[in-house]
């Protein structure tokens, strides 16, 4: 029996087949988990359609999370399929690509900050609010994806840590919002990996190294092991933890910095 055997899970945000958010979908799907997906646009709607029928799912939508409007039709829709949902994964961050190379302060305008908060923060709440209804009193779990760089400045990725250091502090305030309802909200801080997303970081490929060599465990993570942690924290085996942020980082997060292993 798997561990999501029975729960109805929303993923929003799968990009491609090297997205993490297409690895959680692979491992909630492993896990028994019935899947739905919501994309940004038409021009990632046939990528996601195709991805969707290898989780044997035909459910797909179109959501610009930047959009209350369009939020609300997304559960609209839903709710014509499902009666109630377990789970929601919010993996969407965007930032100007401008804003995520070179100096801090010569890189960050209003708008950008403005639009990174929004669309990496704000929807999470968003998805949370409209799809309330649906997950009350079925010990529902949120899940959101974060980075390092939320409690640590890190080169070039500028704008995104104020807006992921949003987004964790959004993670405790609704954890708390919603646990009388019984529904919990976590996220999981992944090492980096290459995505489609990771590409717009400048210098992408020297922050892989650096955490390779520096890792307690001497290399990146993978992206099947951060779906498997995802899948963990939305099952029941984790249903006393909530407002957490999980690290998958092979170690990076506490000990940069310390000398290398003799």
């Amino acid at each position: 029996m798997g561990l999501l055997n029975g729960k109805q899970a929303l993923i929003v945000g799968v990009a491609s087949n090297r997205s993490i958010a297409w690895a959680i979908a692979e491992a909630m799907r492993k896990e028994g988990a019935e899947l739905a997906f919501a994309y940004q646009n038409e021009r990632l709607g046939a990528r996601v359609r195709a991805l969707a029928m290898e989780a044997e799912s035909s459910l797909t939508f179109p959501c610009d999370v930047a959009k209350d409007e369009e939020i609300d039709t997304l559960f609209s829709a839903l709710e014509k399929h499902w009666r109630h949902l377990d789970i929601i994964v919010h993996s969407v961050a965007f930032a100007p690509s401008e804003q995520l190379k070179g100096d801090y302060l010569d890189a960050v305008t209003r708008e950008g900050f403005r639009t990174s908060h929004d669309i990496s923060s704000y929807s999470f709440t968003a998805l949370a609010k409209r799809g309330r209804a649906m997950m009350r009193g079925r010990q529902g779990a949120l899940l959101t994806l974060t980075y390092l760089g939320a409690i640590r400045a890190l080169p070039n990725y500028n704008v995104m840590g104020p807006a992921k250091a949003s987004l964790e502090a959004n993670v405790r305030y609704m954890a708390r919002a919603l646990g009388a309802e019984g529904i919990r909200v976590n996220a999981v801080s992944a090492g980096p990996i290459k995505t489609l997303a990771a590409a717009a970081i400048g210098d992408f490929r020297r922050l892989m190294e650096l955490v390779a060599e520096n890792a307690p465990l001497q290399r990146n993570v993978t992206a099947e092991e951060v779906g498997n942690a995802a899948a963990f924290l939305c099952s029941d085996l984790a249903s006393g933890i909530t407002g957490e942020i999980l690290y998958v980082d092979g170690g990076f997060n506490f000990s940069y910095g310390d000398p290398p292993p003799a």
